[in-house]
């Protein structure tokens, strides 16, 4: 499969993952959801250097409930932004009333990542929900971060609607199944004029090294961290897996050639011919 070089970005040579105007130097972001407790969620995102950190705001404590442990206390806001998600929403207006409350808890922060899900079970995005869902947030000064179908062309409605970055799934969320339909992803990165970041599926580093060489801008995970038996030692192991995949994608790779066998070394020049 032949997969074409993305250029949402206007420089492909850059370090820094830009997203709603913002230069981050980490294209690995992480979630904080399924670990032990806050010390190790602590631990494994600084493993990771992952400097966007996603929270699902129905699910994580960071000010809606008072008196309660808080993510806040553990994460550093100078070295990370908080990057508020909607995960367990099912509608368009569940999803917008929570990152309408997320921004009042983070004193106006306006960079989200919207999930609206259709099912319990598979966890697949509602995509009409999320369409609606989209619309009406990026109306409100939202910068959009939006979970996504493999759907080159429901990618790029919710490109036109204004968000800022498509985050198509790997596979299901906490499958661990890793890339399913990397031709579908190629055709979103082919497009796309924003950055693209895998979300969800990524089960181990190589995963994550296949997004980067497809041409993702970046790699959104949690489960796969999380769940691993050792979550901090799997964090350290994103990381370097992502920047390995981003490396071969600027170097570009070989092309294949089947059935061409050719000596690494050249015949010409050889001592004695």
């Amino acid at each position: 499969m032949k997969v074409k070089m993305n250029t949402s970005q206007k420089n492909p040579d850059t370090n820094s993952l830009v997203i709603a105007g913002k230069a981050f130097h980490s294209r690995l972001l992480v979630g904080t959801g399924k670990y032990r407790d806050f010390a190790e969620t602590k631990a494994a995102v600084e493993a990771s250097g992952a400097e966007i950190v996603t929270v699902a705001i129905r699910r994580v404590n960071i000010g809606q409930e008072p008196g309660k442990p808080n993510l806040l206390d553990v994460l550093d806001s100078s070295r990370h932004t908080l990057l508020p998600n909607t995960a367990g929403c099912f509608t368009a207006e569940e999803a917008a009333r929570a990152l309408r409350l997320a921004r009042e808890l983070l004193d106006g922060q306006t960079l989200v990542k919207l999930e609206v899900l259709g099912d319990e079970k598979t966890l697949f995005p509602n995509m009409p929900e999320t369409l609606r869902a989209a619309e009406t947030l990026v109306k409100e000064g939202f910068d959009v971060m939006v979970y996504c179908a493999d759907d080159p062309i429901q990618a790029r409605m919710l490109e036109d609607l204004g968000c800022a970055a498509i985050m198509p799934l790997a596979s299901l969320i906490g499958s661990g199944m890793g890339i399913v339909n990397p031709w579908n992803l190629s055709l979103i990165l082919e497009r796309a004029r924003v950055p693209v970041l895998v979300d969800a599926g990524v089960g181990t580093a190589s995963d994550a090294t296949v997004a980067m060489e497809l041409g993702c801008d970046g790699v959104l995970m949690n489960t796969a961290i999380a769940c691993a038996q050792n979550p901090v030692r799997m964090a350290r192991a994103m990381k370097l897996a992502v920047e390995a995949g981003r490396e071969a994608y600027l170097a570009g790779r070989m092309p294949k050639k089947p059935y061409r066998a050719e000596a690494s070394s050249p015949a010409a020049g050889k001592i004695g011919a």
